[in-house]
């Protein structure tokens, strides 16, 4: 039997997990499963394969989460996604490779360290009342703030010394997200897999769950799917698996996110989806292999 490690933290106590879902399928592929926290020190040589799965404190030390992925691909185990995807992805500057290859993503403005006046350039340059300002490095919407003209103000001393020496991305807020939802759409292996809607909760702007956000399946359109195929396009390298988190912005499709690193694959809305990632990831190691 052959043995994978998954990737994730220490104690994921607050969060929801839904990976322990993938071990009967992996089990019945021969595969032995065992979670690895990413800061303790493993030796990556016992492993066959090493999937990243949920590491949601790696943005806390990104530098150590780097070196603990570039150890993992320096050992006899098989890496997926790849180490260079993830490099590629790590900070959201990505959106900016994907604009430049004609995909839809929100205006942005980056910025180092909190500036009011680049702020408040924005409420005109993206015709919006309110801004969405967050780091350039982040997950599970930390640190991550929506502001009109007066927070931005009020708030400038706190956000001054939050956001010190640190790349931030400034987007307008898109009100379809209160009124719609954002959706993401789940790939494996270049392949579309399930799709579900995340809507927040009453008085929030975010959809995690963590944050009281709801999620549905759905069944994506023809406009979606172009959307997403478009993103996936716009990818360095070929992954094992991609989330692509969109909304309606101005009558099209925007993405705001790919997620190459350690997304939430809702394997517990879609049960075909459990032996599908199984079966995609089967199929990435034996070509990596031959």
């Amino acid at each position: 039997m052959k043995h994978i490690a998954f990737l994730s933290m220490s104690d994921l106590g607050d969060f929801f997990v839904y990976d322990d879902l993938l071990i009967p399928h992996f089990a019945k592929a021969g595969w032995k499963v065992t979670s690895v926290p990413w800061r303790e020190e493993s030796n990556w040589d016992a492993f066959d394969a090493v999937i990243v799965r949920s590491p949601w404190d790696y943005q806390q030390s990104p530098a150590a989460f780097l070196a603990c992925l570039r150890r993992i691909a320096a050992s006899r185990a098989y890496l997926d996604n790849p180490l260079s995807l993830m490099e590629w992805n790590l900070q959201k500057t990505y959106l900016k490779d994907m604009a430049a290859k004609g995909v839809t993503t929100l205006p942005t403005r980056w910025e180092t360290g909190y500036n009011l006046a680049a702020v408040n350039a924005c409420f005109s340059e993206f015709d919006t009342d309110t801004v969405i300002v967050k780091p350039t490095l982040s997950a599970n919407a930390d640190d991550t703030f929506r502001l009109n003209r007066d927070d931005a103000s009020s708030r400038e001393s706190e956000l001054g010394q939050l956001y010190a020496g640190r790349d931030i991305m400034i987007q307008p807020f898109v009100k379809e997200v209160l009124d719609e939802g954002e959706y993401s759409l789940f790939y494996f292996n270049g392949e579309y897999s399930h799709a579900i809607l995340k809507t927040p909760a009453d008085g929030d702007f975010r959809v995690q769950e963590e944050h009281g956000g709801s999620l549905q399946p759905v069944i994506p359109d023809a406009s979606m799917l172009r959307a997403c195929k478009q993103a996936l396009q716009a990818m360095p390298t070929d992954s094992l698996y991609a989330r692509v988190d969109l909304i309606r912005y101005q009558h099209q499709w925007a993405i705001i996110e790919l997620e190459l690193i350690e997304p939430s694959l809702y394997f517990n809305l879609d049960e075909a989806s459990q032996p599908r990632f199984v079966d995609a990831f089967i199929t990435r190691y034996a070509e990596s292999t031959n």
